[in-house]
């Protein structure tokens, strides 16, 4: 069986939700094998990780340039791998710098790629992947019919499964090309406490109705009492009420919750792009006619900061 190739994101020394994901759609298709960079001393611990969840294989490489160049090393990286292993498809999780070491690695193999897959499934003649296109007006079926398969998965696409493999260690040194743009300084982001948006199980998002910065205190409010991450329409973003790093739509963050509700989102096609694939969506407005509703599982039409706060409290109390 064809070795599938994980690219594991992880961040603080664990692997991330994201690629447990792909670890579980990797099995659908043939035997996973992870593929750690650049995690020191965690290593170890995230191989650990990804063999509880189906990789028979972790093949782990270290060095100072994982930390300090952009993107290169990570493709030089898994390259190397996909050249020598029994590669059956690389997958990656589709996040801007997954997409980017995606379309290189591509290019390197001589090889395909299907971006932002919602789902995988094994085919005759490779790996079929779904996608939602148009704005996630329709569903569609691709596969590679030239080299390697690369793809990449949006978060969310499926439930993490633990299935336990040997999760044997095998440690590369990787030849670097060099040539890749260099870290000169950082500085941490301030944390919310909240999930990351595009890997959140709950989103709760506000639009142009939350009328004003403030308005968002019952978004965020209600976001916490559900452990969820807050987002923004474009109106909301562009009126300066919301960060940019939290909007939601075609040229915003794409997100695919387990749970979505919009509050005072219209439910423009430019907002329906980037979330239109949750699997649950529940939608608060109090114009009945809104867009948004013919997309919603449920509506309420009312006043979100009538709506909001009962149901935080709800939340709340149903919580203990």
């Amino acid at each position: 069986m064809s070795e599938i190739l994980v690219l594991v994101d992880h961040a603080d020394g664990a692997i991330r939700k994201p690629a447990l994901e792909l670890l579980t759609l990797a099995r659908r298709i043939g035997e996973p094998s992870a593929v750690v960079l650049g995690a020191g001393p965690a290593a170890a611990a995230i191989a650990a990780k990804a063999g509880e969840y189906g990789a028979a294989k972790v093949y782990v490489a270290d060095g100072a340039e994982f930390t300090d160049q952009l993107v290169v090393p990570k493709v030089d990286a898994l390259t190397q791998i996909a050249r020598t292993a029994d590669t059956g498809a690389v997958l990656v999780t589709s996040s801007g710098e997954g997409k980017e070491i995606a379309a290189r690695v591509a290019l390197r193999l001589g090889s395909g790629i299907i971006t932002d897959a919602v789902d995988l499934r094994a085919g005759d003649a490779g790996p079929v992947a779904s996608q939602s296109v148009f704005a996630a007006s329709y569903t569609v079926e691709s596969r590679i019919s030239t080299g390697v398969p690369v793809i990449t998965v949006k978060p969310n696409a499926v439930a993490p499964e633990a299935a336990a493999a040997a999760g044997a260690v095998e440690n590369v040194a990787v030849a670097f090309t060099g040539n890749a743009a260099t870290v000169t300084s950082r500085t941490p982001r301030v944390s919310s406490g909240r999930p990351e948006l595009t890997e959140a199980a709950i989103v709760v998002s506000g639009g142009r109705g939350v009328g004003e910065a403030e308005g968002f205190a019952v978004v965020e409010d209600l976001a916490d009492a559900l452990g969820a991450a807050v987002g923004a329409s474009r109106a909301a973003v562009d009126a300066g009420w919301y960060p940019h790093t939290n909007q939601v739509g075609q040229t915003g963050k794409q997100v695919s919750p387990q749970l979505y509700v919009a509050n005072g989102i219209s439910g423009a096609i430019q907002h329906r792009a980037g979330m239109q694939t949750s699997k649950t969506i529940v939608a608060v407005n109090k114009d009945p006619e809104a867009p948004i509703f013919e997309l919603a599982d449920y509506g309420v039409v009312g006043d979100l900061f009538a709506v909001l706060p009962q149901l935080t409290d709800e939340v709340k109390s149903r919580k203990g």
